[in-house]
């Protein structure tokens, strides 16, 4: 007896590629309208603007707390160039009362500012083809944390 294998239509081929494109991008960024996502991010970041349609990656940030005292690493994918987002952070920043301690331009750029007990450093690289133009990493703590090396036992 000879079988017969079917062949998956166009649209069945369209519907599962769909849905794990769907899937592969799911818990990635927050979801919702610009201005839902903007509260969440303003929740989560607090004085720290980001450039327009700018986008926090939840599986590689990990974010402490919130508002103004969050502590860890916010992993942004931005739309912009790694050029206009480190414009974009000299100019912003400094008005949000942030100061700048240092800022290198480079393939991968790095400013780091301060504001009351708190340090913000700010990492921009180019993101990937077919991906984000740039990705901003920022690592919030307080300025003046003790920090315990470990003790040899």
């Amino acid at each position: 007896m000879i079988q017969i294998k079917r062949i998956p239509s166009l649209a069945a081929i369209l519907l599962i590629s769909g849905l794990l494109f769907a899937c592969a991008s799911s818990g990635d960024s927050p979801t919702g309208t610009p201005a839902e996502i903007q509260e969440v991010q303003a929740q989560l970041l607090g004085d720290m603007p980001l450039p327009q349609g700018a986008r926090i990656s939840g599986g590689e940030s990990i974010i402490i707390g919130g508002g103004s005292s969050w502590v860890g690493r916010a992993v942004i994918n931005t739309l912009q160039g790694a050029t206009d987002v480190y414009a974009f952070f000299q100019s912003e920043y400094p008005k949000a009362g942030w100061t700048t301690v240092s800022a290198v331009k480079a393939k991968t750029s790095i400013l780091v500012f301060t504001k009351g007990d708190r340090t913000a450093t700010v990492e921009i690289t180019e993101g990937s083809l077919g991906g984000p133009k740039s990705v901003i990493t920022i690592t919030s703590s307080p300025k003046n944390a003790s920090v315990t090396a470990p003790v040899k036992r």
